[in-house]
């Protein structure tokens, strides 16, 4: 026998597309499922990118950062992030430099790495661009202020 559900006695929200947090799994699955199709021809997954992407810009005067620093800008927890950081090891596209305490290492684009970042950046900001062309400047712009008052 089956039994439905009355969404009217446990929901808050008349329908799926009245949720926040519905609408977000939504849209970030379909927005990462493009960026894993245009980055796929250079070599990278996803979260590949994000830590090559966030190492670039953390490095981009020459500082030394910490898989720790690598982690927290990316927003991902330190076993995935050194999870990353071995297959962009293995691939030639980081490699990892001694710190002066010998505990720590300071992952840093080979430039192999830099090379392949300068490919996938552009593709990636490409995508992003079709994939929001559906709003307006002022739409994006409170877009991006909704998305900073709601990053951690």
């Amino acid at each position: 026998m089956k039994k439905s559900v009355n969404f009217n006695e446990i929901s808050v929200h008349d329908t799926p597309d009245r949720s926040p947090g519905f609408l977000l799994w939504h849209i970030s699955t379909t927005w990462r499922s493009n960026l894993e199709m245009t980055l796929k021809p250079i070599g990278l997954t996803h979260p590949q990118f994000v830590i090559l992407a966030t190492l670039g810009w953390l490095t981009r005067k020459g500082d030394l950062v910490t898989q720790a620093a690598l982690g927290k800008m990316a927003g991902l927890d330190p076993n995935t992030v050194s999870q990353i950081i071995k297959g962009l090891e293995k691939k030639e596209l980081i490699s990892r430099e001694k710190s002066s305490d010998r505990r720590a290492k300071h992952p840093i684009l080979t430039i192999k790495g830099s090379s392949t970042l300068k490919k996938a950046l552009p593709a990636v900001e490409a995508k992003d661009e079709e994939f929001f062309q559906k709003l307006t400047l002022e739409e994006m712009e409170s877009l991006i202020t909704t998305f900073q008052k709601l990053t951690p």
